[in-house]
């Protein structure tokens, strides 16, 4: 689909709000297109340098990593995306520190099947490893069959993951506050002791790691929902989204900005980027075509059928996908898909796809393609530009996470003919002008307490 940038009338005051961007990894998600030639492996390490490379040649601000804790699986099978596993983030993005100079570096970690104390350790390492690139990616989880793959297995309730990760993130910066700043005969500051008492965690001791380069690692959120806007509201530095509209984009930047206030913080303290993909043609009418085919390519007959069973629960592989969806009901307690969120009602979700199907005569596989699109800009170079600077103009966005479609080479043009014309219009960077992922996001650098316990 292509975004709606309907105008805003009054742009004057943020005529050069600068964009901030960021690259995902595709790897193992749907998006990629994995049939063809240019892609590569989404495990090997030189798949990961060259997107990393590609995006530190644009000026980005950040390199993105998703992570899941358990193989997918479906009808008892290992979903075909992840039959070649899934590297862990942190041990990547310590690779890439050595490889890259400015770009920062993201890693997604689960709050909910990990401890404060390592956590936080191994993500001031990559702090200081990198001189201050390092983010955190705040996720959750509560599903039984992720938990299967640890010793508490799948032990929260579903109301229990925002708290837990609300304190989680809390301790961590706890810790990473444990150590006075630096001083004449303590380069690395002093190491105080730490103690931390609450519904979650019971710990106390010395941290092993000195205040990092940019005194915390940047913490990172994804979600839209109640829960998530206010815990990143509360914590988060930036929150990772997803809305189709110009409109969507903005009630969402005003909602989660309305709610810093409370919190002691400014808007600013908080960048919105949604997650977003691309198609760049020579005309608005090739770079379509180009977006039709790279999303029949996504969306194969086969996969459309998956697609369809992940959200009705139900073997349906003797529907045709060329025809109508099918008449019978979800089965919202079915355990058909594991380890992949399936989101909202499934009952409601039916709904609405049956609606959409009947009112534009849409097959499975076109009822698939239109809505699991992800949010895409399609045009030519200029008309891109044009769209992602009003986004970030008109308040809908500080900037986006821009998701390719082939890895790794799928950042390239954006990169070579979009990156140019942003900077044209003075509203993306032309060279770094700081060494820390803080300084490249306009972040304030958080008080060093160093306080004893």
């Amino acid at each position: 689909m292509t975004i709606d940038t309907d105008t805003d009338t009054d742009t004057s005051r943020t005529a050069h709000k600068r964009i901030h961007l960021a690259a995902h990894f595709p790897g193992v998600n749907s998006t990629t297109v994995w049939s063809d030639p240019r892609s590569r492996s989404q495990i090997d390490f030189s798949s990961f340098e060259a997107l990393a490379r590609t995006a530190e040649r644009g000026k980005f601000d950040f390199f993105f990593l998703a992570e899941g804790l358990r193989l997918r699986e479906h009808k008892g099978l290992i979903h075909d995306l992840d039959v070649v596993g899934r590297p862990e983030s942190l041990t990547v993005l310590s690779a890439l520190a050595a490889v890259t100079d400015r770009l920062g570096l993201a890693a997604t970690v689960n709050a909910t099947f990990n401890e404060p104390y390592e956590l936080a350790r191994r993500l001031a390492t990559l702090d200081h490893l990198s001189a201050g690139r390092a983010a955190w990616n705040v996720v959750t989880s509560s599903d039984a069959f992720t938990g299967e793959n640890f010793r508490r297995g799948g032990y929260l309730d579903r109301a229990d993951r925002y708290t837990r990760a609300a304190e989680f993130v809390a301790t961590a910066r706890e810790l990473w506050d444990s150590w006075t700043p630096p001083a004449p005969g303590a380069p690395y500051g002093t190491p105080r002791p730490f103690a931390h008492s609450g519904r979650q965690f019971e710990i106390e001791g010395e941290f092993t790691v000195p205040r990092s380069p940019q005194g915390h690692p940047v913490v990172i959120q994804a979600g839209d929902s109640e829960e998530g806007r206010e815990f990143a509201a509360s914590a988060a530095d930036v929150i990772f989204t997803r809305h189709g509209t110009l409109e969507a984009g903005r009630e969402f930047y005003t909602d989660t900005k309305s709610r810093l206030a409370k919190y002691g913080r400014d808007p600013d303290d908080l960048k919105i980027m949604p997650g977003v993909t691309f198609v760049l043609g020579d005309s608005d009418s090739e770079a379509q075509e180009r977006a039709a085919e790279i999303r029949g390519q996504q969306v194969s007959p086969q996969n459309a059928i998956l697609a369809l069973e992940q959200v009705w629960g139900r073997d349906l592989s003797a529907y045709d996908p060329d025809g109508p969806l099918p008449g019978i009901d979800p089965d919202p307690d079915s355990e058909l898909v594991q380890g992949r969120v399936r989101h909202g009602d499934a009952l409601a979700v039916a709904a609405k796809w049956r609606a959409l199907s009947e009112a534009k005569g849409l097959s499975i596989r076109q009822t698939v393609i239109e809505t699991t699109a992800r949010q895409s800009f399609i045009g030519t170079p200029e008309s891109v530009a044009e769209s992602l600077d009003t986004f970030v103009r008109t308040g809908a966005a500080d900037g986006f996470i821009l998701v390719p479609h082939l890895t790794p080479g799928g950042l390239d043009d954006f990169v070579d003919r979009v990156v140019p014309l942003l900077q044209e219009r003075g509203v993306f960077r032309t060279e770094y002008e700081g060494t820390t992922l803080r300084s490249h996001l306009g972040l304030p650098a958080p008080e060093g307490k160093g306080s004893a316990a």
